[in-house]
């Protein structure tokens, strides 16, 4: 096998017994690191510390992908100015703190004739949200909810 290291003098190829004699003589643990090498790597090392060492990186790595949540804002089709602009300010808010917002016009009974009033809306909301938000996908009708989903600018 394969020896590498820091605390090793010479790193290279050595007998299996030789390499747990001299882990053995370091009071240290012979880890095997690329069982698919030929041969295969190993490495002496405390392998408690090892361990430690590794759940600390794969932390670390967690907390570096970024978690996207998704807010919902919704309209109906006849929808006042007031209410739009107070859903306005929720939206742009929910944009400037890194989130996704899906915004739907949701038509109850015959306000579905209105499909043309809805789309406008969106569109309206997604022209309003340019400046801190672009759209992921523009208006499309399902079932009685016509969805448009916005995602939040990179910051430079």
């Amino acid at each position: 096998m394969r020896l590498v290291g820091d605390n090793i003098d010479e790193p290279g190829i050595y007998p299996t017994r030789e390499a747990l004699k001299l882990a053995d003589e370091m009071e240290l643990d012979l880890v095997e690191i690329s069982p698919n090498a030929d041969p295969p790597v190993c490495r002496i090392i405390d392998y408690q510390k090892f361990l430690y060492q590794q759940k600390k990186r794969q932390k670390e790595q967690k907390q570096k992908l970024a978690q996207v949540t998704v807010k919902e804002v919704r309209f109906g089709p006849n929808t006042d100015d007031h209410d739009y602009n107070f859903k306005l300010k929720h939206a742009e808010k929910f944009l400037r703190d890194g989130d996704k917002v899906k915004a739907y016009v949701f038509f109850k009974g015959r306000s579905i004739l209105f499909k043309d009033k809805g789309e406008i809306l969106l569109l309206r909301l997604a022209q309003d949200l340019e400046e801190v938000g672009k759209v992921e996908q523009l208006p499309r009708l399902e079932g009685k909810r016509m969805t448009m989903f916005l995602a939040p600018k990179k910051k430079k």
